[in-house]
């Protein structure tokens, strides 16, 4: 496979799929043009025709080569890269999501949890309701002109202090008439507490809700276990189905977590879909490398082909289900947001950050309870800058290993935590995590191409 820094060729679900780098473009083409494209760059037609002769026709190859220019000059093939001088990324210090650690504490005893089963390695505490207030006035006032804001209730075990939630709820609806904004809420559980009165509550206001879940019952049970030791999954899955089956189409996630130890993730997210669910997330786990659950570089050749055959299995179902959603191979090929957006990616830790129950500010939930990651709080805002501006450059422009990669439009460099765990150094991308990204891309692309037949 022969790829050039402005364009990335594949093959994958019977499709011959060529991808223009910077443009976004997408080009499904014959063997003949996939071939020639080898040689495009370097090589005048007659060379090109010397060297294919054998496998096609002389005045075919001529006219494809024509077809090929033509995309050349209209900016779709081969185009250049845009020009970075001038980009700008929140010079403002524009803050448009919190997600509240409402509660650091767990009913669950997750064996990979990045938050130290929920107490972020700290001691287990609840927000409280002044702080919890003053977080979301915190963000009205760093909003700037931005209307829509988010807001992700989390943990821990967010429904711990499901009080506190539907206070701030009813408080944030306050300040929206007040302010001219609006707050998207968002809720993320593992379920274990769910029961009618907080399914009724949640699906009247969140905009989403995220439930956790990985899978099979022998996986789930392996890694989620509760207090006393015991498997959760038989807790949680009615309660889940409950609140799906009662929220009608407002948006939802089940997501799951693989290790090491479930490389085989598609049949976690098949075993979501035969119980009904549609809209479906298994995510790598986020540790340090020398968990035995962790993701190492002896398991790559194993999950890319896992998404491989995943793609083809979900092909299938979707021309049956047009429904079912998993998130990794969901894709924007009209380029969605902005040149700069998909450059800086989530804006962890500048229009991103996590609160602590005390009201600490960090550039996400996956650096809560590192003191070195500290931005400041919500009552006298924040004070770190030189962090701040570190996490605003971490783009793929600034990123030396993101700057050639025919990705990095599309995953944005990757997440800074999985690059700290792993490299100490948020500029650094995590190498496993790229690879999976990449091949993610690719599945999705490939998707499409077969589903828009």
């Amino acid at each position: 496979m022969a790829n050039s820094e402005r364009i990335h060729k594949f093959i994958l679900n019977d499709k011959n799929i060529v991808l223009d780098i910077n443009s976004g473009a997408v080009h499904l083409v014959d063997y003949m043009v996939y071939n020639i494209l080898d040689y495009y760059e370097k090589n005048t037609l007659d060379e090109i025709i010397e060297i294919l002769k054998e496998k096609y026709d002389e005045e075919a190859i001529s006219e494809a080569y024509k077809e090929i220019q033509i995309l050349e000059e209209e900016g779709m093939l081969y185009s250049e890269e845009p020009n970075i001088m001038n980009i700008k990324y929140n010079e403002d210090n524009v803050i448009k999501a919190l997600c509240l650690h409402v509660a650091h504490d767990c009913n669950l005893r997750c064996n990979y949890c990045f938050a130290s089963q929920g107490d972020f390695k700290g001691d287990r505490s609840l927000m409280n309701l002044n702080v919890g207030k003053r977080a979301l006035e915190f963000l009205i006032e760093n909003s700037g002109n931005r209307r829509n804001l988010e807001v992700d209730f989390f943990g821990g075990e967010p429904l711990m202090n499901f009080d506190l939630v539907k206070e701030l709820v009813y408080y944030g609806r306050q300040l929206e008439k007040d302010n001219n904004k609006h707050f998207r809420f968002t809720i993320t559980t593992n379920g274990v507490l769910l029961d009618e009165d907080k399914i009724d509550f949640i699906n009247e206001h969140m905009d989403n809700v995220v439930l956790s879940l990985d899978g099979r019952k022998e996986i789930n049970d392996n890694m989620r276990q509760t207090v006393s030791g015991k498997g959760s999954y038989d807790i949680i899955l009615p309660k889940f189905k409950n609140m799906v089956n009662k929220r009608g189409d407002k948006d939802y996630y089940i997501r799951g977590t693989f290790t090491s130890y479930n490389l085989d993730f598609s049949k976690d997210a098949l075993d979501f879909y035969n119980n009904g669910f549609k809209k479906i997330s298994i995510e790598p786990v986020v540790t340090t490398p020398d968990m035995d659950y962790a993701l190492g570089e002896e398991h790559i050749e194993t999950v890319l082909k896992e998404y491989e055959e995943f793609s083809k299995e979900y092909i299938e179902i979707k021309k049956k289900d047009k429904d079912f959603l998993f998130f990794h191979f969901m894709i924007d090929l009209n380029q969605g947001p902005c040149l700069v957006k998909r450059a800086v990616g989530c804006g962890a830790g500048s229009e991103y950050m996590a609160v602590t129950p005390d009201g600490d500010l960090y550039p996400c939930h996956q650096f809560v309870g590192d003191e070195r990651f500290k931005l400041g709080d919500v009552f006298n805002g924040v004070k770190n800058m030189g962090l701040r501006k570190e996490f605003r450059r971490a783009n793929v422009f600034n990123k030396e290993e993101c700057s050639h990669c025919w990705a990095r439009f599309y995953c944005s460099g990757g997440c800074h935590a999985n690059a700290y765990n792993t490299n100490n150094d948020i500029m650094k991308p995590y190498k496993i995590g790229c690879e999976m990204e990449k091949k993610r891309i690719e599945c999705a692309i490939s998707i499409l191409a077969n589903l828009q037949e």
